[in-house]
């Protein structure tokens, strides 16, 4: 996946070349390379302050913004480690607070890259280690930590319990299938239950694992790992009677298994009013979020979403309120009917873009009415002038490329 990004640094640039020409075996998995890894650079995994750990489909890295913004709110500095990033590869790591500054990047990752590039680690392995390392050095009160892929082999699951304050998985539903259902004894053969086993797998022993509300086959997988590491599996309700900065119903379960992680421990205080208070000023940008008006979308209203899988189609049709231009960029392997479907005939134009810099779906994968444009800005200068809505959604690479546009950069 081309998702290294580009810096007008330099020294960040160099070190950005490097983490794109490594490769990594085709169907490798587990934890033992970045397990090498963490032990090369002096552990920095077992030197962090309490991490909440985050795993699901969609919805963690809302459950992420959320646990952010309260824990900011008490007062508190916060490490956090987020993916994919939307415009700079920066927003991935944010030490206490504030994002990485490109010297300590450019510093950070060619400290890893020199101690580990023979260890063959992938381009995620050395970010998160980078992050771990970052943290690691400065001082703050807390982490938040996002999972990449799946949760049982992903990098950040090196997270031992000592570190551990507690876990949360939020909604699940079908992606990565060739990496999370690949063959395997031992494991869940329902596709579903697969999915929610591999999100458990982040689990400890002694910390709690909080979720949504999920449906049987979910549920039972996830308290069948719980039961056997010996967690305690605790179910979140959704935060339905209060005001919430990030738009949607489905914020609401994000936003209550933020609440219930932070009350499910003792490592860390917090009070109701920074509660309340980071509820309505967490900030997750391309999640239903509105554009402001900028160079690239002017004065139309314009939604951007970077969902790409059928829940998040589903989510989104449920947020957009009747009729809808859709602008639509999606990578190749993604189902192309994952937007589309769930909002139907409510669909007035559909715009097929290319996402910048990887293989994408051409227009003909979206049916006859769908149209081709070269790109995001000749597609909304393409639409009518009647008043309706424009979505843009497909991608979170588009999303970054939008952003960018509109002068919209993550801080």
């Amino acid at each position: 996946m081309k998702d290294f990004g580009r810096s007008d640094d330099p020294e960040v640039q160099a070190q950005l070349d490097r983490l794109a020409a490594l490769s990594v075996p085709q169907g490798r998995l587990g934890l033992e390379t970045t397990s090498a890894m963490m032990e090369r650079l002096g552990n920095p995994h077992r030197k962090l302050p309490p991490v909440f750990h985050v795993a699901g489909t969609n919805g963690k890295g809302s459950t992420c913004a959320f646990l952010r913004a309260m824990l900011e709110a008490q007062g508190y500095k916060v490490h956090v480690t987020i993916s994919p990033h939307l415009v700079r590869y920066n927003e991935r790591i944010r030490i206490a607070g504030e994002l990485i500054s490109d010297e300590e990047l450019a510093s950070v990752l060619k400290e890893v890259l020199d101690a580990c590039e023979d260890l063959g680690p992938s381009f995620f392995e050395v970010t998160i280690a980078a992050a771990f390392l970052a943290f690691s050095r400065t001082p703050a009160d807390a982490c938040v930590v996002e999972v990449g892929m799946g949760g049982r082999f992903d990098a950040t699951n090196v997270l031992e319990p000592d570190v551990l304050a507690a876990c949360g998985i939020a909604a699940l539903g079908l992606d990565h299938e060739r990496f999370l259902l690949a063959p395997e004894d031992g494991v869940p053969k329902e596709p579903m239950a697969r999915i929610a086993f591999e999100k458990a797998g982040i689990a400890k022993k002694g910390v709690p694992v909080v979720t949504i509300t999920h449906p049987k086959t979910e549920s039972d997988a996830i308290g069948a790992v719980a039961t056997r590491i010996g967690s305690l599996l605790i179910t979140a309700s959704p935060c339905v009677n209060m005001p919430l900065a990030l738009t949607g119903n489905h914020q609401r379960e994000n936003a209550g298994l933020a609440v219930t992680m932070l009350r499910s421990q003792s490592r860390i205080s917090i009070s109701d009013q920074a509660i309340q208070q980071g509820l309505i000023s967490a900030y997750w940008p391309a999640r239903m979020q509105k554009l402001s008006p900028g160079p690239l979308v002017g004065d139309r209203q314009v939604w951007l979403d970077g969902g790409h899988n059928p829940s998040a189609g589903k989510v989104i049709a449920e947020e957009i309120a009747g009729d809808v231009h859709l602008i639509l960029g999606m990578l190749d392997n993604k189902d192309p009917t994952a937007i589309t479907g769930p909002l139907g005939d409510r669909v007035r134009t559909l715009t097929v873009v290319p996402v910048p810099n990887h293989d994408s779906h051409p227009v003909q994968a979206f049916g006859q009415d769908a149209r081709a444009s070269a790109n995001v800005e000749e597609a909304l200068m393409n639409l009518p002038p009647d008043g309706y809505p424009v979505l843009i959604a497909g991608s979170l690479y588009l999303a970054g490329e939008v952003l960018r546009l509109n002068d919209e950069i993550p801080t």
